[in-house]
């Protein structure tokens, strides 16, 4: 066997020591301090209904040389979990290594953590005892394996100190198997040795049972005796803490030391009937999360860090950064083992939900994976009502129990409650004490499967004699109850008064009243004064009952209504506590209570009351906004000149054309100028904000405008010639037809005929339209349309529809003709000012057309 093997069991047996108390003191100030931590525990230690039961334990790890030094770390950090998890401050332990003895001077057990309170204090000093797990002093013990002496002085510690209703446990761990064959106080030779070594285990496995100490065996590693295992879990006290599977001890191995911290956890979890949450893993930096269960009143938050260097902070489900001591938001925090690889934060009165763990780290310190875990238990508050609330001898009465968390918590989720086993025990003066079966399946008298109310039918023995009480009992994997007697007292005879209680089921706001009421009958002769109080009400709950108090009229049946109005400092949740009338004429007899079955929930913000309203009026602006995009950019899109063609002729003939591209005319609206270049052509160009140059622009809708330079603004239509200083100018919409614009054909002599309003007609070449340009003659643009041939009866036809549409065209351009110079137009067209001359037919030419 290894040396190094026998300093990690003894490690880790002092991190499980650590879980339990304050104070290290050496092996041989063990009862000294046994003895004054106990007294410390007692004089200062909390009411059992204010805490989780406390358990005294001890921690005996196997010594022996066959532990590898990384085995003998990952034994020291899983006891140290224990150490700095445990969730009561009342608890105690000790850590113990063992060996053999072999020779003179050698001892085969070592207390190295004596019987320690688990305070605050006492996890510190258990941390600070456990690496003596590795200060093996060969001189003094042997490398054996010694496990009748290894239980007998656990069981010795534990049964010292008179705590003897506090369930006791012991915790081995090895690695191997009984082996006392050097050991010369077992015998003469080897064979006998070992033989004898079996039969006083089984001695010393029969005082612990006899002592009511629980024995679970963890072991690890391939040469584990499994059937010595059992033994030692079998032969140990088989009571548990609660009437669950799971709770009774056993043994449980390992494949090696890598799994030993969860492994002994769970295990230390179900001996004292609490529940491990896992959470999650990473290296720092990280976040690290683990959820705590609603109906958790105690916990611890354990934190495997590895080293030392690791820095820990911890957060609420609602996102705010926790104290490491003190009160904050009715909770309770006390942090331990921040300068050790294990570090826990225990909480009492946890708030329920997911817990973020952040972890940070120096560089050089991020190599190691950090587990989060949390070790809880919840011990609930039992509200228990009696229907008759007196019952007389013999009568039959259904109990009806609900529970709450010590934060007022009133538990609704029957999965939270999964598999609990609920019972009452009913006891008094007169009878032997009867246990009562509760259940929540809907069979009668239970009203409703699930909603979380334990009924059951108890009958009140006849010899009961005076006062009665009724403890409920609660089993389930990390839950109990409190054990909170219920005192009534048994009737004698008929009642002469009697009364019922209803409640309205309500969720409510807080300033909100909840309605009930009470029917009384008196049969005496006499009226009596009853009194409505209030019970077991949720912490911080403000409740006010009216009226308090009522008079039962003598010989009458009578219906009272109360109220109960909830306070606006009432916290939001179900409410805990019961209402419950007294006759103060009988000695304050309690004549009924029913549940209180109020849930309340926060005040309605202004966004609860209007966001209907504020929604649809949202939508409505939203469609307002929509609809108004949608027309402007419509709008826009009408407006648009993007394609459009200017075309700039003078005698018919094209002298220069400018096409309007993407975003050339910004509000619908484009400028230009006609650039009038000595010994050049006239030219369109566009002008860039100048002031003094022609606009053109289409209207939103889709009519196109032209305002001359300092002229009036008129209509034009697309592919019609319009007068423009000395120039004619057409505008050809390329994006849609129009109607009136002309059309250009091939005719059958090879020619081109234009038809429509935009051909001339005859008469004075003097008459011209804003929107046509030139009529009558043989003006050129005629002429450049109209090469063709047609007969004279058509075109006279034509010719007087044309006149009609020009006459339009003047209607609709204004007095532009009036700002005209007669003889500017004459120079033009280049014809005498004549009252009129002959139509030119349809086909005839004109020398100045070519």
């Amino acid at each position: 066997m290894q040396w190094r093997k026998t300093g990690g069991v003894l490690l880790l047996a002092g991190a499980l020591l650590a879980l339990s108390g304050p104070g290290a003191a050496g092996a041989g100030d063990a009862a000294t301090l046994w003895t004054r931590t106990s007294a410390q525990a007692n004089s200062a230690a909390p009411t059992p209904s204010e805490g989780p039961d406390p358990i005294d334990f001890a921690v005996v790890v196997d010594q022996s040389a066959s532990l590898a030094d990384k085995d003998l770390a990952l034994e020291t950090e899983a006891a140290a979990l224990l150490s700095q998890g445990e969730i009561s401050e009342r608890s105690r332990a000790t850590v113990i290594g063992f060996g053999s003895s072999e020779k003179p001077g050698q001892s085969p057990v070592n207390v190295v953590c004596p019987p320690t309170v688990a305070d605050a204090a006492g996890r510190q000093s258990l941390s600070d005892c456990v690496p003596k797990l590795t200060r093996r002093d060969a001189a003094r013990m042997g490398p054996g394996t010694d496990f009748p002496a290894a239980i007998r002085q656990a069981v010795s510690r534990l049964t010292e100190g008179g705590r003897t209703t506090t369930p006791k446990v012991v915790f081995l761990l090895t690695d191997g198997k009984l082996d006392v064959g050097d050991s010369p106080e077992y015998g003469p030779d080897k064979a006998i040795r070992q033989s004898n070594g079996e039969k006083r285990l089984a001695e010393e496995l029969a005082r612990a049972r006899a002592a009511s100490v629980q024995i679970w065996p963890l072991g690890f590693g391939g040469e584990i005796d499994r059937a010595a295992l059992t033994a030692m879990a079998e032969g140990g006290y088989r009571g548990s803490c609660a009437d669950v599977p799971g709770a009774i001890p056993r043994m449980r191995v390992v494949d090696d030391a890598a799994g030993i911290d969860k492994a002994l956890q769970e295990t230390f979890a179900a001996a004292r009937c609490a529940r491990i949450a896992h959470g999650t893993v990473g290296k720092p930096p990280a976040d690290l999360a683990v959820t705590i269960p609603p109906i958790a009143t105690d916990g611890s938050l354990t934190v495997g860090k590895h080293d030392p260097k690791v820095r820990v902070t911890y957060y609420d489900p609602s996102g705010r950064k926790v104290p490491t001591q003190g009160e904050f938001d009715g909770s309770t925090f006390e942090v331990s083992g921040q300068d050790g690889p294990v570090e826990a934060l225990r909480v009492k009165n946890p708030m329920p939900g997911r817990w973020r763990v952040h972890i940070e780290a120096p560089e050089g310190h991020r190599d190691r994976e950090v587990a989060v875990r949390a070790i809880w238990q919840g011990r609930l508050r039992s509200e228990v009502t009696l229907d008759p609330a007196s019952p007389r001898g013999g009568e039959e009465t259904v109990v009806e129990v609900r529970m709450q968390t010590r934060r007022g918590v009133v538990i609704t989720d029957p999965t939270q409650l999964a598999g609990v086993g609920v019972s009452a025990v009913l006891s008094g003066p007169g009878f032997e004490p009867v246990t009562v079966r509760l259940a929540d399946d809907g069979q009668a008298p239970d009203r409703r499967a699930g909603d979380v109310r334990f009924t059951g039918r108890v009958t009140i023995p006849a010899t009961a004699t005076g006062d009665l009480e009724l403890v409920t009992n609660m089993a389930a994997p990390g839950i109990t109850s409190d054990r909170r007697p219920l005192h009534t007292r048994k009737s004698e005879g008929t009642p002469v008064v009697t009364a019922g209680l209803t409640v309205d089921r309500a969720t409510v706001h807080p300033g909100a009243t909840v309605r009930g009421t009470l029917d009384v009958a008196n049969d005496d002769s006499v009226p009596h004064r009853l009194r409505l109080a209030l019970k077991d009400q949720t912490p911080g709950a403000d409740l006010t009952l009216s009226p308090a108090t009522v008079t039962a009229e003598a010989g009458r049946t009578t219906r009272y209504d109360f109220s109960v109005t909830v306070g606006r400092g009432t916290p939001v949740g179900e409410l805990g506590g019961q209402i419950v009338v007294l006759d103060a004429a009988d000695g304050d007899r309690t004549l009924d209570t029913t549940f209180l079955d109020v849930r309340v929930e926060a005040p309605p913000t202004w966004w609860d009351r209007w966001w209907g309203a504020v929604v649809a009026g949202a939508a409505v602006l939203l469609l307002a906004a929509a609809f108004t995009v949608v027309r402007f950019r419509d709008r826009r899109r009408r407006k648009d000149l993007t394609g459009v063609r200017l075309e700039l002729l003078r005698d018919g003939q094209v002298l220069s054309t400018l096409g309007i591209r993407k975003n050339q005319s910004p509000g619908g609206e484009y400028p230009f100028t006609i650039e009038e270049a000595r010994g050049a052509a006239p030219t369109l160009r566009r002008a860039r904000g100048a002031s003094s140059a022609h606009r053109l622009r289409r209207s939103g809708g889709g009519e196109l405008l032209l305002r001359p330079r300092g002229g009036r603004e008129f209509s034009i239509r697309p592919g019609v010639p319009a007068g423009l200083d000395d120039f004619e100018l057409v505008a050809v919409d390329g994006r849609r037809p129009h109607r009136g614009t002309d059309s250009v054909r091939t005719s059958g002599s090879g020619g081109r005929e234009r038809t429509g309003t935009g051909s001339g007609t005859g008469g004075s070449g003097r008459e011209r339209t804003g929107a046509s340009g030139r009529t009558g003659g043989s003006g050129g643009l005629r002429d450049r349309f109209r090469r063709g041939s047609s007969t004279p009866g058509a075109d006279a036809r034509g010719t007087d529809r044309r006149r009609e549409r020009a006459t339009t065209d003047r209607d609709r351009s204004g007095d532009r003709s009036t700002d005209r110079d007669p003889a500017r137009d004459r120079r033009r067209t280049g014809r005498p000012d004549s009252g009129g001359g002959a139509e030119q037919p349809r086909g005839s030419t004109r020398s100045s057309d070519f």
